[in-house]
C-alpha cells in the first residue's frame, strides 16, 4: 500500500532536485552539492548518527535515481558529477528494476517475536504452556522470555497473552514481499533475488527507511523532452487518482513539460477489454474452468516465476499499455514513447514492449512538475471523447472485471476479485490453479490493493486516491 512518509518525501525531493539541475542545465557541475544541502551542518532534525552518513546515503540514493544500478565493486570515489555524465552520453537504461541502498538499510533484526514489559508474569502461563517447543520461560523479574534459538515464530505465545504484551517484530520489507524474494546476505544486509522478485515494488513502501530504490529512468526522458525529439506521453488511468486537480489541468500541464502528445492509456484499455470479453467467452465456450486476466505486470511475472500452473489459464490478451503504444506508433512512427504510471513492475514491461522506450512514474512527473516550475492547474486541455469510460475504470480493483461485464453484458460473467498480492493470495492462487476450481470463471488480479489507484509510486493510500478518482470521473461524463 502507498501512503505518504518521510522517506517518500525524501524521495521525491532528491527527484525534483535533479529535475531542477537538469532543467538549469548544472546536473554535472552541482548534483554533488545536493547532499550537502539536504543534510546541512549545525541540521537539528537528522535522522541519522550524524550528517557525513546522512550525505552518503543521499548520494547512495541520487546513483539509481540516475539510472545505475548500486554495484558492490563500485568506486566509492566517484563523484556523482562523472554518474551524471554517463546518464547524459548513454544510449540506454540499465534493465534492473530496484536496488538496496546498503548504507541506508539498518540490517533489521531477523523475524521475531519478543516479550514486552507489560508482561505481568501471570500464574495462568498461557505462553509458556502452549509453546510447541518450550522456548518461553521465566527470568529473575518474573516475567516470561523468549529463547530464539528454539523460537519457531509460530505466533501462538502472542495470540494466548492475556494483557497482549507479546508482539511480533516482523523484518518490514521481508514482510511485505509476496513471493519472498528479499532476504539476509551474509553482512546482515537485505538482497533481492533477481530470479523471484516480481516487482510489485511493495518493499520499497515497507522499507521505514527507504533503501529500496528504483533505477530510474528520468535523466533519459529529460534528455528525450529537452532534445528535438518529438516524444509522447503514455498516461496509465490511475492518473485520475494522483493529483488533487482535475485530469485536463493534469494533462495540460505534462504536455507543458515538453511531450509533443499526451495519450491516455485508457485508450488502449478500451481494447484489452472487447479483446479480453472475446477470449473469455471463447474460453468458456470450449468448457475452460476459468481465466485470469493478464494486465497486471507483477501478476503476469508472479506466474512466470511461482505460479506456472496458471499460465494456462492466463488471457493473451495484452495490457492497455501495449495497445496504447501500438496505436501511439502508427500516429508517430518516429517519436519517443514514455509511460507514465504508478507501476513499478511496468519497467519490466516497457523493456519487453518494442514500442514503449521509457518508463516513468507518477512519483517522478510529480518531482518534474516541481523541478522545472510547471503549474499544474494551469493550460487544462480537453480529454479524449472518443475514450469510454471502462477502460478508465482499469485504475482501480475489480475495474477491468467490471469493463467486461460493461461489454459483454449478456455473458454469464462471474468475476472473481483478487485485491492485492500477498503470500495468503499468492498460496490461493496455486490451489486455484492446481485444482481447476474457483467460486468464479473471471479472476481479476491486481498485485497493487486498491488497485493500480495505490501502486508503489502513488501520491495516496487506496481510499484517498479512490476519492480522487471518483470525483475525477464524474466530472467527466463519456459521450456514448
Amino acid at each position: 500500500m502507498a501512503y505518504v512518509d518521510n522517506t517518500m518525501i525524501i524521495r521525491r525531493d532528491l527527484v525534483a532536485n535533479m529535475a531542477e539541475l537538469f532543467n538549469d542545465e548544472k546536473l554535472v557541475s552541482n548534483l554533488d552539492r545536493v547532499p550537502l544541502q539536504m543534510a546541512p551542518r549545525n541540521r537539528e532534525d537528522a535522522d541519522r548518527c550524524c550528517i557525513f552518513k546522512e550525505r552518503v546515503i543521499i548520494k547512495e540514493k541520487l546513483i539509481p535515481l540516475l539510472g545505475f544500478e548500486l554495484e558492490d565493486d563500485r568506486d566509492e570515489l566517484k563523484t556523482l558529477g562523472e554518474y551524471a555524465t554517463e546518464a547524459l552520453e548513454r544510449e540506454n537504461p540499465i534493465e534492473k528494476i530496484l536496488t538496496v541502498v546498503d548504507e541506508a538499510c539498518t540490517a533489521c533484526v531477523q523475524n521475531s517475536y519478543i516479550v514486552t514489559n507489560l508482561c505481568k508474569g501471570c500464574v495462568a502461563h498461557p505462553c509458556m504452556m502452549n509453546c510447541p517447543k518450550k522456548a518461553v520461560s521465566w527470568n529473575a523479574n518474573g516475567q516470561a522470555q523468549i529463547d530464539p534459538k528454539n523460537c519457531i515464530n509460530c505466533g501462538i505465545c502472542m495470540n494466548v497473552c492475556p494483557y497482549h504484551s507479546i508482539i511480533f517484530m516482523p523484518v518490514p520489507c521481508e514482510n511485505a514481499c509476496p513471493v519472498g524474494a528479499i532476504s539476509k546476505n551474509e553482512h546482515g544486509k537485505e538482497q533481492i533475488d533477481e530470479e523471484k522478485c516480481i516487482d510489485c515494488g511493495k518493499c520499497i513502501t515497507a522499507c521505514p527507511f527507504g533503501s529500496i530504490m528504483e533505477n530510474s529512468q528520468i535523466v533519459d526522458v529529460m534528455k528525450s523532452l529537452k532534445s528535438e525529439q518529438e516524444t509522447i506521453a503514455l498516461v496509465a488511468p490511475a492518473l485520475y487518482g494522483q493529483f488533487k486537480y482535475k485530469t485536463e489541468n493534469v494533462i495540460g500541464a505534462i504536455k507543458e513539460l515538453g511531450f509533443h502528445d499526451v495519450i491516455e492509456v485508457a485508450k488502449g484499455a478500451n481494447v484489452t477489454t472487447v479483446n479480453e470479453a472475446d477470449e473469455l467467452l471463447e474460453r468458456l465456450e470450449d468448457k475452460a474452468p476459468f481465466m485470469t486476466t493478464s494486465c497486471c505486470p507483477a501478476y503476469v511475472s508472479a506466474v512466470k516465476k511461482h505460479i506456472p500452473m496458471m499460465e494456462q489459464y492466463v488471457s493473451h490478451t495484452k495490457s492497455p499499455m501495449y495497445y496504447t503504444a501500438e496505436l501511439a506508433k502508427k500516429q508517430y512512427p518516429n517519436a519517443k514513447l514514455v509511460f507514465i504510471g504508478p507501476c513499478i513492475a511496468k519497467r519490466r514491461e516497457g523493456m519487453a514492449d518494442p514500442n514503449v522506450d521509457y518508463v516513468m512514474t507518477f512519483e517522478e512527473l510529480s518531482g518534474l512538475f516541481t523541478g522545472w516550475h510547471v503549474n499544474i492547474d494551469g493550460n487544462p486541455i480537453e480529454l479524449d471523447r472518443s475514450i469510454k469510460n471502462h477502460g478508465r475504470a482499469y485504475a482501480a480493483s475489480g475495474g477491468v472485471a467490471q469493463s467486461v461485464l460493461e461489454v459483454k453484458p449478456y455473458v454469464n460473467i462471474k468475476p472473481v476479485i483478487v485485491n492485492g498480492l500477498d503470500k495468503k493470495k499468492i498460496n490461493m492462487l496455486k490451489a486455484f490453479a492446481k485444482t481447476g476450481k474457483t467460486s468464479g470463471n473471471f479472476i481479476e488480479v491486481m498485485a497493487c490493493e486498491g488497485g493500480c489507484i495505490a501502486g508503489p509510486s502513488s501520491h495516496y493510500d487506496p481510499k484517498t486516491g479512490m476519492k480522487i478518482y471518483q470525483n475525477n470521473l464524474k466530472e467527466f461524463p463519456e459521450d456514448l
